[in-house]
C-alpha cells in the first residue's frame, strides 16, 4: 500500500505544499497579459475589417480613375461634391424623411411599449413577438410585401381605400406619395425594435414611485410624464442616436420600393453613394461621399449628446 502512494503522488515534498493556483498562474505567463490576450482577436479585426477600411477609403477618396489608371487629385473630388446640387437634393431628402420618421416612429414607440407593460394587456408576449417580428424581415420579402401594398394599379392599400370611395393613391410614382411610403415602411420595420428597448427601460422603474404617485393623487398623464418619461432617458438618447444615423444611413426601403425615383425624389445620400459606387464605378468620388456622410452623422450625434447632457442637469 505504501508503495502504491508513493507512485501516485511522487511529487518532492516542496511542491506539494506549494499552492495549486499560483502554479497555474505561473504555467500561463504574467497574470496582467491575460486579459491582453483576450481582446487581442478583437484588436486584430477591428483593425483588419475596421481601421483599414476606413484609410484606405479615405485614400480612395484623393483619387481618380482615369482611363483605366488611379491617379491622385487631392481634394478635387471633395470640391466636385460641394458643387454637386444632385448631391444636395438627396441631402434634403434624406433630412426630410429625417425630421418626419424618427419623431413618428419613437412616440409610437413610446405609446406601444407602455402597453406592452401593462398588467391590464393580455397575452403580452404574443405582442411583443409580433411588434418585433418585421425587424427581422429579410430585404427581398420586405420589398415585396411594401410593391403589393403600395402598387399605385391594384396594390391592397388602393383596394381597402377604394372601397371606402378614396383614391387611387399614387404611391410609388407621385414625388410626395413616393416619400410618405418610404416613412410608413421604416416606421412599419423600426417601431417593434425601439419598443422593446423602450420595454426594457421601462421595467427598471420601481413601482414603488407609481404608487406613491397614486397615493398623493396624480393622474395617470401626470404618472407618466412624471415618472414613466424621465424613467425613460437613457433610452430615448439611445434610440435617438440610432434612428438618427440610421436614417441618415437609409438605403434599404427606396432601394426596394422606388429605386430613388420618381425623378430622384426619394434618393437618399446612401443611394447616391451607391449609385456613384457600384453603378458609375467611381469609387473615389463614392469615398468622398461616404466621408461627408460621416462628418454629418459625427456632427449631429455630438449635438445631440450635448442637448441630452443639459436635459439630464
Amino acid at each position: 500500500m505504501n508503495a502504491l502512494l508513493e507512485t501516485v503522488d511522487a511529487r518532492p515534498a516542496t511542491d506539494r505544499r506549494r499552492p495549486p493556483s499560483r502554479r497555474r498562474r505561473s504555467s500561463i505567463g504574467h497574470p496582467r497579459l491575460t486579459p491582453y490576450l483576450f481582446l487581442l482577436p478583437t484588436i486584430l479585426l477591428f483593425l483588419a475589417f475596421k481601421l483599414y477600411p476606413y484609410l484606405s477609403a479615405f485614400w480612395v477618396s484623393l483619387t481618380q480613375n482615369v482611363g483605366g489608371v488611379t491617379a491622385f487629385v487631392g481634394l478635387d473630388n471633395y470640391i466636385r461634391l460641394a458643387q454637386d446640387p444632385l448631391f444636395y437634393t438627396a441631402l434634403g431628402n434624406t433630412f426630410l424623411i429625417l425630421v418626419v420618421q424618427v419623431p413618428l416612429m419613437l412616440a409610437l414607440g413610446i405609446v406601444l411599449s407602455v402597453a406592452f407593460n401593462s398588467m391590464l394587456l393580455k397575452w403580452r408576449a404574443f405582442w411583443r413577438t409580433s411588434y418585433f417580428v418585421p425587424i427581422v424581415m429579410g430585404l427581398v420579402a420586405y420589398g415585396i410585401l411594401f410593391r403589393a401594398l403600395f402598387d399605385s394599379g391594384d396594390g391592397i392599400v388602393n383596394e381597402m381605400l377604394g372601397a371606402v370611395d378614396i383614391g387611387p393613391i399614387p404611391w410609388l410614382v407621385d414625388p410626395f406619395w413616393a416619400k410618405i411610403s418610404i416613412v410608413l415602411a421604416m416606421t412599419w420595420h423600426y417601431t417593434g425594435q425601439n419598443a422593446i428597448i423602450y420595454l426594457a427601460q421601462l421595467q427598471s422603474i420601481p413601482g414603488e414611485l407609481y404608487e406613491a404617485a397614486q397615493v398623493d393623487g396624480a393622474n395617470g398623464w401626470q404618472r407618466f410624464w412624471n415618472i414613466t418619461m424621465p424613467g425613460l432617458r437613457p433610452a430615448l438618447l439611445l434610440t435617438v442616436i440610432l434612428s438618427t444615423i440610421g436614417t441618415l444611413q437609409l438605403f434599404d426601403e427606396p432601394y426596394v420600393l422606388t429605386n430613388g425615383g420618381p425623378d430622384n425624389a426619394t434618393l437618399t445620400i446612401g443611394m447616391y453613394l451607391y449609385q456613384n459606387g457600384f453603378r458609375y464605378f467611381d469609387f473615389g468620388y463614392a469615398s468622398a461621399i461616404g466621408y461627408a456622410l460621416t462628418l454629418i452623422i459625427a456632427v449631429i450625434s455630438l449635438i445631440q449628446f450635448r442637448l441630452f447632457k443639459e436635459k439630464t442637469r
